[in-house]
């Protein structure tokens, strides 16, 4: 199973891509870099990928799942509450396409800094 591995300068993240379109252009581009911005409880950043909304694409998700910004081309990261969450849901600022998941720890995640370069990797299981 192909995997996208995100490094971080203070956490890794390995994602297995889900079937989609989005994951096959993410995983086609890879390897990039970008800088880090945060929004809330999200981290998210530059691609050099353009993709449609997909069927499922939404702006509410679940801790674990990988999402791809629409709007911005940007990987995003939610793991907590963000300025437009409702309650204690994960909500982003517009309509996302989840491409993978991976296991997400929001306390590492907090130590994300903006600015801070993240870079990925294709990783062939």
């Amino acid at each position: 199973m192909a995997r996208i591995e995100i490094a971080f300068d203070t956490a890794t993240l390995s994602v297995a891509l889900r079937d989609t379109d989005t994951a096959r252009r993410l995983a086609a581009a890879a390897p990039f870099s970008a800088r880090v911005q945060t929004w809330g409880d999200e981290v998210y950043f530059d691609t050099p990928v353009d993709a449609d909304a997909e069927a499922d694409a939404r702006d509410v998700m679940t801790l674990g799942e990988v999402a791809f910004w629409l709007a911005g081309s940007c990987i995003a990261i939610g793991f907590g509450r963000t300025p437009v969450s409702r309650g204690n849901e994960i909500r982003l600022a517009s309509p996302v396409n989840i491409w993978g998941d991976a296991e997400i720890d929001p306390d590492e995640m907090r130590r994300i800094r903006p600015g801070s370069t993240v870079r990925t990797t294709l990783r062939e299981d």
